[in-house]
């Protein structure tokens, strides 16, 4: 009797962890799919200023789930903005160009849409449209590029997306040569949704790849050198001059911080994964344990 409830209750804990699994292999399912533009983000609809940079050290800030409030320029600039991104986020950017009227123009354009990490490496475009050709009569051009699973550490010869700042390089590649600096305006939108624990990696960066404004100056080759550098003071140290010292571009920090929390739903995995093997343990022992020894007559 005793060996009947022990199976019944081993066989209700083997189907609380199947469940338990099945929830998480349905999670993991769906970080696998690769998504569409069209897919749910996190995104909004909250406009910003965030005027574009000519170059990378100019680039306008923008954070994410934004749109950019429009901004002019000239056709043939390259448009740079920059924003964070943290471990296990699947960043989507889209840019909406509304040319000049067609009666200007002398043919069609291409535009194109490209995305770079802290390093200034070229990430690659999972989907979307980032290369885009406008016919002669077309009024405006969307773009969009879906970037790759940042992930949290990789190796040193990889090109994976890690965590910290991404550039944005909007610019137009062919068009007619008298087309060139003619007015447009431009609108930048950010999105992101999180990957989920299939895409996690174990390790982490020291610290985010983000631009620093100001690297440090040239010194008088006469100057001696302060407290804090040789370690005379600590106090001195710490009341230093922060402008004086590498910081961030003005980048925020993600909410979690960059290395994305620790959260994941592989937590979901491991505790299904120890309730089964503790289960299956204690009925696999009242299995074959028999019903003990005959009495001696």
């Amino acid at each position: 009797m005793r060996s009947t409830r022990t199976i019944r209750a081993a066989a209700a804990g083997l189907l609380l962890g199947g469940a338990l699994l099945a929830t998480g292999a349905g999670t993991a399912v769906a970080d696998d799919a690769t998504p569409s533009p069209s897919s749910s983000e996190s995104s909004g609809t909250a406009e910003t200023a965030a005027a574009p940079g000519t170059g990378f050290r100019t680039a306008g800030h923008i954070g994410q789930g934004v749109t950019s409030t429009p901004a002019g320029a000239s056709t043939g600039d390259y448009l740079y903005w920059v924003t964070p991104a943290k471990a296990g986020q699947i960043l989507t950017v889209s840019a909406t160009v509304q040319l000049p009227e067609s009666a200007t123009r002398h043919g069609g354009q291409t535009w194109q849409l490209d995305l770079y990490d802290g390093l200034r490496r070229h990430q690659a475009c999972t989907a979307g449209k980032p290369t885009v050709t406008a016919a002669a009569d077309a009024s405006s051009v969307e773009l969009s590029c879906r970037l790759r699973t940042v992930r949290a550490w990789s190796e040193a010869w990889a090109n994976d997306p890690l965590p910290g700042a991404y550039y944005i390089r909007l610019t137009v590649v062919r068009l007619a040569d008298q087309d060139l600096g003619l007015p447009v305006e431009v609108q930048l939108g950010t999105a992101s949704k999180d990957a989920g624990g299939s895409q996690a990696v174990d390790g982490e960066l020291a610290a985010p790849l983000t631009p620093v404004a100001k690297a440090g100056a040239t010194l008088d080759p006469n100057a001696q050198p302060s407290p804090a550098v040789t370690g005379e003071s600590d106090e001195s140290a710490e009341d230093a001059d922060p402008s004086a010292s590498p910081v961030a571009a003005g980048l925020t920090e993600p909410d979690g911080g960059w290395g994305g929390g620790w959260w994941s739903d592989r937590w979901i995995w491991t505790a299904g994964g120890g309730v089964l093997g503790a289960l299956a343990g204690v009925a696999g022992y009242n299995l074959t344990r028999g019903r003990g020894r005959r009495p001696v007559a």
